[in-house]
């Protein structure tokens, strides 16, 4: 509730409009009307404007000359970006956690994995996920650096909502295993390679769309 009642008008309606994007909610290539929103939030069309040029910095929407602001849609080489992104920031981010891990924080990572093996569905298993690369990097102390990766992070959770909101089955992560049995062992350079490996793993599958065809999705699954 703090945190609602400190946020401006502008980053509220952009902050809402992208956890809906990011859930699937509201599907790739659908309409955001500024009308319609103003009216959901009580606004004016000024910060409805400021809050999708919000959503297009994030990446979530795009400005289309004549056609409107759409949710952004993706593809296999947007896919791959994130994933090849993910992979390169979240080592450098790693390498300079590694000294200052503690069994206290691996202990609690440890915890996030089991937590993700035993998800029923796909938002507890990305919760989950999410929590663990969060807590092996986050020693890092680089704020920059951080608010990066959780920026990949959300596109991540895009591309797997969009592919897993249903039919979802639990697995065992042993990538996460491993990473951690390497930090453990004082091996950052290992767990490092095995980070990397494990973030660009891309999984796919056909889904259903509004309008009542298929369309073949892909998604992190790391």
């Amino acid at each position: 509730m703090a945190k609602e009642k400190s946020e401006t008008l502008p980053v509220r309606i952009s902050r809402i409009l992208a956890e809906r994007i990011i859930s699937g909610q509201i599907e790739p290539g659908a309409r955001l009307r500024q009308d319609h929103v103003a009216v959901e939030f009580g606004a004016s069309h000024v910060p409805v404007r400021e809050a999708f040029q919000r959503l297009e910095a994030q990446g979530l929407a795009v400005s289309e000359p004549r056609r409107g602001v759409r949710v952004a849609a993706f593809d296999l080489r947007e896919v791959r970006e994130v994933a090849e992104m993910r992979a390169a920031l979240e080592v450098l981010a790693l390498r300079h956690a590694g000294p200052h891990l503690t069994r206290a924080i691996l202990d609690e990572a440890e915890e996030a994995t089991r937590a993700g093996d035993n998800s029923p569905d796909v938002r507890a298993w990305e919760e989950a996920n999410r929590r663990f690369h969060r807590l092996i990097v986050t020693p890092c102390a680089m704020p920059r650096l951080l608010a990066a990766i959780d920026d990949l992070h959300a596109a991540s959770a895009r591309f797997l909502f969009s592919a897993w909101r249903s039919d979802w089955e639990a697995r065992t992560d042993h990538d996460h295993r491993a990473i951690l049995a390497a930090l453990r062992a004082g091996q950052v350079d290992e767990a490092a390679a095995i980070l990397a490996r494990h973030v660009q793993w891309i999984g796919s599958k056909p889904v259903r769309t509004a309008a009542g065809g298929t369309r073949d999705v892909f998604a992190i699954q790391g």
